[in-house]
């Protein structure tokens, strides 16, 4: 089995990691996500990984609390992620290294671009926490930035639902799912995929999204052999 991707950028939601409790940890849910992680590191792609905060704090749904100071307890939260992933990626056999948008050196290494190209090359995995480190721009955007400073080839997001879907297909059993869309379409017809701002981003640096289910973590190894999964966004 051979990979078609050299270097992806794995975009996952916090709530991927709270498994069925829909918040805060499930460790068995992330020791089996790292599992397939490490399969697609053994196939010899270079990885990237984006996480979200979802599973612990929202900045945008915090009500009247200040929005900047809101976003800064989301970046935290997407450490305590990030930490998560780094711990079940070594217990698995993975190397890998967290690096942060907003610097907390005791316990992450500043995010340095050269640095992470230069780890993901040695074959490491990257975890990306903090988002970009600045208020006001989602997690997707995040990944969406550096997957583009990293010259990764895709974005994969890893989401609850297997692609995209002209209406919300839990609601509508009658929803059309999509195989292919342009970043225009995304744009024009409000669908979620991603931000504006992220889908703008991988749009300018003409960088592709995968939009597939995490119901199954092996989807990822899918993913990386070109099969046939999810909605592609080009």
């Amino acid at each position: 089995m051979k990979p078609v991707y050299k270097r992806i950028l794995i975009k996952l939601s916090g709530e991927a990691l709270a498994g069925a409790n829909k918040f805060g940890l499930d460790f068995d849910k992330v020791l089996e996500i790292c599992a397939s992680i490490k399969k697609c590191a053994d196939l010899g792609v270079e990885i990237g990984i984006v996480v979200g905060g979802g599973n612990f704090w929202r900045g945008r749904s915090s009500g009247k609390m200040d929005r900047t100071r809101a976003d800064h307890m989301g970046m935290l939260a997407t450490v305590i992620n990030s930490l998560a992933l780094a711990d079940g990626l070594e217990q698995v056999g993975v190397d890998v290294r967290v690096q942060t948008g907003i610097s907390m050196q005791q316990i992450a290494e500043p995010y340095i671009r050269n640095r992470a190209t230069r780890h993901l090359s040695k074959g490491r995995v990257v975890v990306f926490g903090c988002g970009t480190g600045n208020p006001f721009f989602s997690t997707d955007t995040a990944a969406s930035l550096r997957a583009a400073e990293i010259e990764a080839e895709i974005v994969f997001k890893a989401t609850n639902v297997d692609g995209v879907y002209d209406c919300d297909p839990k609601k509508n059993p009658d929803a059309k799912k999509y195989d292919e869309l342009s970043f225009l379409d995304v744009l024009n017809e409000g669908l979620q995929v991603m931000d504006s701002t992220a889908a703008s981003l991988c749009m300018d640096n003409k960088l592709p999204i995968l939009v597939f289910s995490l119901d199954d973590p092996d989807n990822i190894v899918r993913a990386a052999l070109g099969e046939n999964i999810g909605t592609i966004v080009k």
